[in-house]
């Protein structure tokens, strides 16, 4: 883990209340895998965690949405802002020759660029891309969606098809055999994925929506429950245990 005070290389609006946020990191770069997070310090609030986006060199992107002050002072900032991290534990993509479907919604898509680059030479990718609306999806115009197969939905219909992320996931897995699934989005559209990779035997990996206050598990604010016998409830940290897990082991019975 870094900490690093980061020229800001870009603190981009790209939809109504989405930025790019790109920064030159002097080590940090150097050691993140896709699905981790770095705390960004904002102001007197607490830091924020926001996902890592893409790498470049020594150019590290971050996704985020102003939601509250915090956010807001980030994306007012243009000079420098303070970095901690890489943290948590990201994907695993130490795989080859498989067929991948990618199923990524909302804020969910932030870590989904590097996901992508991590896994396109050796296998085959399907990727799902669900937002509210076109707007919601502005930031696909970053991705290069070369060699992949690509669904865009959307709940009004305004680019792509209109349905949502599960709906579509569920069509495709009927007509196609993968491999592996990862999921980053809203809770109800990843317990969806979750009970479509489950019910046909699929390996899952989802990386968890959570709030956190600290990030290095000191808090205890971003508790996620999971079972390993489908009967006993155990508290794994967002933070440091995951935000990635496997899927099996995460206890979704009875959220919504």
């Amino acid at each position: 883990m870094f900490l690093e005070d980061c020229e800001i290389v870009e603190n981009k609006k790209i939809a109504e209340d989405k930025y790019i946020l790109k920064v030159k990191s002097k080590e940090a770069f150097r050691h993140i895998k896709a699905g981790q997070f770095f705390m960004l310090k904002s102001s007197t609030y607490l830091r924020r965690p926001i996902s890592v986006h893409y790498v470049s060199n020594d150019m590290v992107e971050f996704y985020y949405q102003v939601k509250g002050e915090g956010t807001k002072y980030l994306s007012s900032l243009k000079e420098k802002v303070n970095i901690q991290g890489p943290l948590g534990n990201g994907f695993d993509t130490n795989i080859n020759n498989k067929k991948v479907l990618i199923a990524a919604g909302g804020m969910g898509i932030a870590p989904i660029k590097l996901l992508i680059e991590k896994l396109i030479n050796n296998n085959d990718i399907t990727l799902v891309m669900g937002g509210a609306n076109k707007d919601a999806l502005n930031i696909m115009e970053r991705f290069d969606t070369n060699n992949i197969k690509l669904h865009i939905v959307t709940d009004d219909g305004s680019v792509g098809d209109k349905c949502n992320a599960v709906e579509k996931t569920n069509e495709i897995i009927k007509k196609e055999k993968f491999d592996i699934i990862y999921t980053c989005g809203p809770t109800i559209m990843m317990n969806g994925i979750i009970k479509i990779a489950l019910a046909n035997n699929i390996l899952c990996y989802a990386s968890l929506e959570r709030r956190m206050a600290c990030g290095v598990n000191a808090c205890l604010g971003c508790n996620v429950e999971v079972s390993y016998d489908n009967k006993t409830v155990v508290l794994k940290k967002a933070c440091s245990d995951g935000p990635v897990f496997d899927a099996k082991y995460l206890w979704i019975k009875n959220e919504q």
